[in-house]
């Protein structure tokens, strides 16, 4: 069986190929075919010495997952189905905005945290994706995008780990994807650009603060244990305290000052004034201990089997003003791709039918892709500092 070369990070890939004899900067340069030309098919590579473009067609290859379907939102988000094999599918989501292109990617076919919120957690848990999986959907996504609006340039500037999944319950193959995502010779994108968002695993965030600190979103969603417990079923394992302490310590190794708490807005669950001034005493016993955080108000996306509904726009802004008039930083996210359930919460709505899924990847084996001539709602952007949440 040969390997998928998607599934190293470049010091995986440096130990393959002196398992084939080569030295470390074949590696380097085989890296960057890969990942920074979109490069397939190892003839391509016309850097690379003939004996070691044989060695590698006998004893690897480079696997993109295939696309089951694509939707374009009105507002110019593209939300893509791929399959992972054995009637399992993941989803991803690209984000254009003016002035950076985000990609949303999935860790898992599935999730096991159950938070009630969300259709992935209702959709169950399959399995965990391998790294070449996670890296696929940015490797699939970038160049598909650059070949769609002709342009050399890079085209997804930021990256989110907030597809399907718990990414810190998949921490063996999240690192060296998000080691991949950062290297000079892969993707070059700044540690501030990659985000990972957590349900609170707190042993995983101490991990990755050491391994590969990122930006850190946390999944609050509530501002005492009681209410989160019924939201996020992990409180029960990791409840808010020994959160917010393993969100003090990972201060000290992110590449941000701060962390970002999503709150999903649950119309007379979490939205009630009383709740903003919990949230408020929260931060502030915290922030004596070192805690710098902004929080997120996410609109809720609904769907049947969540019993579940949107606060009402007034009532969110004026969580957002009681929070603000503390002292928080607050933002309220602004919904996207919800016309094609791209939107927060919503990624599992083709897939949550085992049966149906399998019977569909079988009669759409052929890839559905937007004509090269059709135009895409997307701005490229080049790598940047300023204006990035």
């Amino acid at each position: 069986m040969t390997a998928n070369l998607l599934e190293f990070d470049l010091d995986g890939l440096a130990v393959f190929c002196e398992g084939l004899g080569e030295k470390r900067f074949r590696a380097t340069q085989l890296f960057r075919w890969i990942h920074q030309r979109g490069a397939a098919d190892f003839d391509q590579m016309s850097d690379l010495a003939k004996s070691l473009r044989q060695k590698l067609q006998g004893h690897a290859h480079i696997s993109a997952l295939p696309v089951i379907s694509q939707h374009i939102s009105t507002d110019g988000t593209i939300k893509w189905l791929f399959d992972v094999g054995d009637g399992n599918a993941i989803e991803s989501v690209f984000i254009p905005e003016d002035d950076r292109g985000t990609l949303c990617i999935s860790s898992q076919a599935g999730c096991a945290v159950g938070c009630r919120f969300c259709s992935t957690g209702h959709q169950g848990f399959s399995r965990n994706l391998t790294t070449g999986e996670i890296l696929a959907q940015l490797w699939f996504a970038e160049h598909f995008l650059r070949k769609h609006l002709n342009t050399p340039d890079r085209v997804i500037s930021n990256v989110v780990m907030m597809g399907m999944g718990e990414p810190l319950q998949n921490y063996s193959a999240l690192v060296p994807a998000l080691r991949a995502m950062l290297d000079d010779h892969g993707y070059g994108l700044s540690r501030r650009r990659v985000t990972v968002s957590t349900s609170g695993v707190v042993p995983m965030i101490e991990r990755l603060s050491a391994d590969c600190p990122v930006a850190l979103a946390v999944s609050l969603h509530a501002p005492n244990d009681a209410l989160r417990e019924n939201l996020v079923p992990l409180n029960r394992k990791y409840p808010l305290d020994e959160l917010m302490q393993a969100c003090i310590g990972y201060l000290a190794h992110a590449p941000r000052d701060f962390i970002t708490f999503e709150y999903c807005m649950l119309d007379g669950v979490n939205d009630q004034p009383e709740h903003a001034s919990q949230l408020v005493d929260l931060v502030q016993k915290h922030a004596r201990q070192g805690l710098r955080c902004k929080f997120n108000l996410i609109p809720f996306n609904p769907f049947p089997a969540s019993g579940l509904l949107r606060s009402p726009h007034a009532r969110v802004q004026a969580f957002a003003k009681q929070l603000q008039d503390a002292g928080l930083v607050t933002t309220v996210r602004k919904t996207r791709g919800d016309d094609i359930d791209a939107a927060c919460g919503q990624l599992a709505g083709d897939v949550k039918d085992r049966t149906q899924v399998q019977s569909r990847m079988a009669q759409q084996r052929t890839i559905r892709l937007v004509p090269v001539s059709t135009p895409l709602a997307v701005s490229h952007v080049q790598d940047q500092e300023s204006g990035d949440d």
